[in-house]
């Protein structure tokens, strides 16, 4: 069986809840762009660079050079990063849920009536 990009592509999109949140990871690159997302750079751009390194045409080990060494390292850069990503997403939904509902749940003066 013949390994390409698009398989692995395939296989790392098959990770659970990877395609639902792709949109999420849009949004949080945008807002810590902007520094509204306060994270560390380091635990975004690795797992951006793991992803953008599977996707181009450039690779230390081709697959056309070593065919099976070629895949094994894309497979191994896929395993570290989707994994990493999808953690660091939860967090920023988490942090968004936090900020979008600490407005709300202020208490002003109030009584108790009977």
């Amino acid at each position: 069986m013949k390994y390409s990009k698009l398989n692995l592509a395939k296989e790392a999109i098959s990770h659970k809840g990877f395609v639902k949140k792709i949109p999420d990871i849009f949004r949080m690159v945008r807002m810590w762009k902007k520094g509204v997302y306060p994270i560390k750079s380091i635990d975004i751009i690795l797992p951006l660079l793991g992803i953008l390194y599977v996707i181009s045409p450039i690779d230390l080990l081709p697959e056309v050079a070593v065919p099976v060494l070629g895949v094994l390292d894309d497979l191994a850069v896929l395993s570290l990063t989707i994994p990493k990503l999808i953690k660091e997403v939860d967090k920023f939904l988490l942090w968004e849920a936090e900020q979008k509902y600490s407005g709300i749940t202020k208490v002003i003066d109030a009584e108790i009536i009977n």
